[in-house]
């Protein structure tokens, strides 16, 4: 539903479920009876008490039409609705996916082969099956699906918000480190502003395919800075100096809870001025699209994906010397992320 719909509730019922990887899903939204309240000016302060759903782009996402018949569902609810699920066979169907279709075997076997490094395992991912993956997803290329398609959209919208926020900036010669660039969404256009760029990513593909975009474009005549973007294969515990603005984006859900506060830690003693970051916010309705998603795992899909409770993150931004300016929500229906400007205080 798009945002802002008035809607009292959605009840999200399962038809049938004849098999683990078979279901269709019905959403019934029923209209809102009481009047709007105008929330403007509240949300703009403070983070929302129940964010829109939609959908994130993780790695662990179903691309199969079973999956996207329940996540299309889900994805129905908005601000203020709830979710409920009906009846004795959608139980019983789900708890049996749930124990079919365990995505912790999968993610712990293929943890296995780096002896239990987390990091390591993700780096192994983005740089092999993976990579190939978001290169189409993050890329130009038709060849990709709905889903697919509905994430890259998904993070060019959130990329263009950032765009937006620094339109008004002078960026020649300013600093920037992009933590986790992948494949230079937003570390590109970044330099070509005339930034001075610090990119780097825990995948040595990921970064090396930013740099052949980079290079492209200035070969078919964008302005090239007066200083080149670095490209590095780093991890963003190993990125080091000084900034006038970092920026990580849809990286923190590679990153369980109990890492998160040190990696906020981190990026803050980076920037000397401003920081924005992103994350797939901690909510019942996403909680459960993304449980959803785990159940029908495609071979390229096989990463951890954490999601984070905004007043978490917040908190850590707060015990680094950082406030919160400028928040927004980026919902589509395969893709969601909070976005936060952050300013040294």
């Amino acid at each position: 539903a798009p945002r802002g719909l008035p809607v009292e509730r959605t009840l999200v019922t399962i038809d049938s479920m004849s098999t683990l990887t078979s279901c269709v899903a019905r959403a019934v939204v029923a209209p809102k009876a009481a009047a709007k309240r105008s929330v403007a000016a509240e949300k703009a302060a403070k983070p929302s008490p129940a964010l829109p759903a939609g959908a994130f782009a993780a790695a662990s996402l179903a691309a199969t039409p079973a999956a996207f018949a329940a996540t299309e569902a889900i994805s129905q609810t908005t601000d203020g609705a709830g979710v409920a699920v009906g009846g004795a066979v959608v139980v019983a169907g789900l708890g049996g996916l749930l124990i079919a279709a365990d995505p912790n075997k999968r993610r712990e076997d293929m943890m296995s082969e780096t002896g239990g490094d987390e990091a390591a395992s993700v780096r192994n991912y983005f740089d092999t099956e993976g990579f190939n993956r978001w290169k189409k997803i993050y890329g130009e290329t038709d060849e990709v699906n709905k889903v697919q398609l509905d994430i890259r959209n998904g993070h060019q919208q959130t990329v263009d918000k950032i765009l937006d926020w620094t339109a008004g900036m002078d960026m020649t010669g300013k600093t920037v480190c992009d933590a986790g660039c992948g494949t230079g969404s937003l570390a590109i256009p970044l330099a070509l502003r005339g930034a001075s760029v610090s990119a780097s990513d825990i995948s040595s593909a990921m970064v090396g395919e930013a740099e052949v975009r980079y290079n492209e474009q200035v070969k078919a005549g964008a302005k090239a800075p007066a200083v080149a973007p670095k490209f590095e294969a780093l991890g963003l515990e190993e990125c080091s100096g000084k900034y006038d603005m970092v920026t990580c984006i849809d990286v923190m859900i590679h990153y369980p809870t109990d890492r998160v506060n040190g990696m906020v830690n981190h990026l803050a003693s980076l920037s000397d001025d401003k920081l924005i970051i992103s994350f797939a916010p901690k909510t019942l309705a996403y909680s459960i699209l993304k449980r959803i998603g785990e159940l029908f795992p495609g071979p390229s899909k096989a990463t951890r994906a954490y999601l984070h409770a905004e007043e978490d993150v917040e908190a850590a931004l707060n015990a680094a010397g950082f406030k919160v300016t400028r928040r927004e929500m980026t919902a589509t229906s395969f893709y969601f992320s909070r976005l936060l400007e952050c300013q040294r205080v």
